[in-house]
């Protein structure tokens, strides 16, 4: 193999498993950055829709009715599913959604218990966390495989110069150059297909923590308004 200074020659002059190593590597960058551009772009549309949600939340806390119409149109919002997924657990007659008076609901029709409700709001939080969470393992899987799929392309490379050097006799620039540049070339490209994966995963991670975080802490007033409503309601019933 000779070493060229025109890429395509030079490529054209690395060997078959050098060749296999670096096409599994574009494989693994190709894919990571689809990833990355993927979860960017559903990011930004959480937080848009988490914000719109959350601010028709604290500008519409009486009108229930209209919150939840509008909850339904934030599919990417977690805390519009957390606040669905606990209104849909809420009995027609909760005096937190309904204008009919307190005295016409059935003791049947109470609302189920904070643990219930907290479990329920739990299991959606996962549930988003999980989609959310979707495709990262593999950006986890390219930063932790790819160093070493580069690292073997640089041990191949380090055995074909060794491998010049005995058939030419002679430690000549001429002899190890190839080699020691096609190892080089394998480590570069592992460290392409790694590192934006490893800066990507962390990053969406902490994305991912701190909407947990604003979730729970919503979760957890909503579930306080809810109480409290059914608590006004088991006041007025037993009047």
């Amino acid at each position: 193999m000779t070493f060229a200074a025109n890429p395509s020659e030079f490529f054209g002059s690395l060997g078959l498993l050098s060749i296999v190593i670096l096409f599994v590597l574009s494989i693994f960058s190709v894919i990571s950055w689809g990833i990355i551009v993927n979860r960017f772009r559903r990011f930004g549309r959480i937080r848009q829709e988490e914000s719109q949600f959350l601010q028709l939340y604290e500008q519409n806390p009486i009108d229930q009715q209209t919150l939840r119409s509008q909850a339904q149109t934030f599919a990417y919002s977690p805390s519009s599913a957390v606040y669905l997924g606990i209104t849909d657990r809420l009995p027609e007659s909760s005096d937190l959604f309904t204008s009919r008076p307190p005295m016409e609901a059935k003791p049947a029709e109470r609302s189920p218990n904070r643990q219930y409700l907290e479990k329920v709001s739990q299991y959606i939080i996962q549930n988003q966390i999980s989609q959310q969470e979707a495709y990262l393992p593999f950006l986890a899987t390219t930063g932790n495989l790819t160093p070493f799929i580069g690292l073997l392309g640089t041990v191949l490379g380090i055995i074909n110069a060794f491998h010049e050097i005995g058939v030419q006799g002679s430690a000549s620039i001429a002899a190890v150059a190839p080699g020691v540049s096609e190892a080089l070339v394998a480590t570069a490209a592992g460290l392409f297909a790694a590192i934006p994966a490893v800066m990507a995963y962390n990053y969406f991670l902490s994305r991912i923590r701190k909407m947990s975080f604003r979730v729970e802490a919503f979760t957890i007033e909503f579930l306080n308004t809810v109480e409290e409503s059914e608590k006004a309601f088991e006041v007025e019933v037993t009047r």
